[in-house]
C-alpha cells in the first residue's frame, strides 16, 4: 500500500483549468501543475530538471560571471513582432552582452493576475523559450505567485540573467582608452 501511495504522489500534476486561479499562487498541487503545465514543459533543460530553489552550473575557466536583472511590465503583452516573453529574454540577455558577457542562464519570476488565460501564459512561455533558443541561453530556475482579480495588469516578468566574461574581454567605461571607437 505505501508503494502505491509513494507512485501516487510521484506522479506528474496535471492542469484542467483555463485561467489561472488563486490556487496556482498558493504553493500546492494546483500550483505544481501549472509550473509542470507551463515553465517546465516551455524550458526544459538539465539544470531546471532538479526542481530545486537554484540552478547550480560551472563557471568556465578563465572567466568571471556578469549578472543582471530586470523587470518587464508591458501593455499591451503582444504587440507586432513580439511580446512580453521576447522582451523578457532580449532584455535581459542584451544587458550581459553589453558587459562583454556570454550570457547562458535565465531565471523567470512571473506574477500572474487571477483570470489570466492559461492559453496566453502557454503563448509568452512559447515566446520565451523561442527568444532563449534564439540567443544560445536555458532558463534554467524561476518563481511564480498568483495575485488577486485587479492587483496587476495580467502578468508581470522579472528576469535574471548569468554570463560569462572572459579574464580579456570585459567591456565597460573603465576599460575604454584613448582611440577605442565606440559602435
Amino acid at each position: 500500500m505505501l508503494d502505491k501511495i509513494a507512485a501516487y504522489r510521484q506522479r506528474r500534476p496535471r492542469l484542467t483549468e483555463t485561467k489561472v486561479t488563486l490556487a496556482h499562487g498558493a504553493g500546492g498541487k494546483a500550483t505544481a501543475a501549472l509550473i509542470d503545465a507551463v515553465f517546465v514543459d516551455a524550458f526544459a533543460n538539465d539544470l531546471l530538471t532538479p526542481m530545486a530553489d537554484a540552478a547550480v552550473g560551472p563557471v568556465p575557466p578563465g572567466h568571471h560571471i556578469a549578472f543582471t536583472t530586470d523587470g518587464y511590465v508591458v501593455t499591451p503583452r503582444r504587440f507586432p513582432g513580439a511580446s512580453i516573453g521576447h522582451l523578457a529574454v532580449d532584455g535581459t540577455v542584451n544587458d550581459l552582452a553589453v558587459m562583454g558577457a556570454r550570457p547562458a542562464w535565465l531565471t523567470a519570476a512571473f506574477i500572474i493576475e487571477e483570470g489570466l488565460a492559461i492559453d496566453e501564459l502557454r503563448e509568452v512561455a512559447a515566446d520565451m523559450a523561442e527568444a532563449a533558443a534564439l540567443a544560445g541561453v536555458a532558463i534554467v530556475a524561476g518563481d511564480t505567485k498568483v495575485v488577486p482579480r485587479g492587483a496587476a495588469d495580467g502578468l508581470y516578468i522579472t528576469t535574471a540573467g548569468v554570463g560569462f566574461v572572459p579574464d580579456d574581454g570585459r567591456l565597460d567605461a573603465a576599460s575604454v582608452v584613448a582611440g577605442d571607437l565606440v559602435i
